[in-house]
């Protein structure tokens, strides 16, 4: 009996790691693939900040290889996203699966879609509205590697937060919350929004607006969403 156990794990063990490996190989493959576009992956992310410069030898460089990274995660997280369904899907129950048929689609949709919303919406706005602090006698001269860092700390973000009506019908479902007790607390998450907003964006309110007001519509709309489902 025991031996079986033993068995059962180890067959656990290789299972999960056989799902690691193939996500860590897609992550790869597709880094290695962005790599080969990076010039015109960088050309078109600094396209709403204009002409760059770099202020050491290497960073131009590290850049390059960052870009590519990130474009190579981004790109496997379905197939990442897939190994880890397909290593839980033995553990569920069907009425678990058909919620996690639901549940990884929308969870990419929402992640993809806020990332979009920043890039195409917020990011020009707020940096429109930070180089106009330069006035008539500062010349904006930034370089190519704060940049980078500063967008990818406005785009993930911005993907993460807008999964907030997952996470709310996530936790209706599993009775950690009730919709009741979400709808009394609106005052406050509208609050919290805002104290969030302002913590994840850059210093200006024109950002924090501009994330805030999207996080709103979505818990309002995680609101009808988890009275439909109960």
């Amino acid at each position: 009996m025991s031996s079986e156990k033993e068995m059962s794990l180890v067959e656990h063990l290789t299972e999960l790691r056989s799902r690691l490996i193939k996500a860590i190989l897609a992550i790869i493959i597709f880094s290695l693939l962005a790599y080969f576009f990076s010039e015109e992956l960088l050309e078109y992310l600094t396209e709403p900040v204009g002409e760059l410069i770099f202020l050491s030898p290497a960073e131009a460089f590290l850049t390059y290889i960052k870009v590519s990274i990130i474009f190579g995660v981004l790109a496997s997280l379905p197939i990442v996203f897939y190994q880890f369904w397909k290593f839980l899907l033995p553990a569920l129950r069907k009425n678990e699966k058909k919620f996690f048929y639901i549940l990884l689609p929308s969870s990419l949709f929402l992640f993809y879609g806020g990332i979009l919303f920043c890039f195409y919406v917020v990011l020009p706005l707020g940096i429109r509205f930070l180089l106009n602090f330069g006035g008539p006698h500062l010349e904006p001269m930034i370089s190519l590697g704060a940049y980078i860092s500063f967008l990818l700390a406005l785009l993930i973000p911005f993907g993460m937060i807008f999964e907030l009506p997952l996470i709310l019908n996530l936790m209706v479902k599993l009775k950690i919350l009730s919709v009741k007790r979400i709808v009394a607390a609106r005052k406050y998450v509208i609050i919290l929004i805002f104290v969030v907003g302002a913590i994840l964006t850059p210093p200006d309110i024109i950002t924090q607006v501009l994330l805030a007001l999207p996080l709103i519509l979505l818990f309002e709309a995680s609101i009808l969403v988890a009275k439909i489902i109960n």
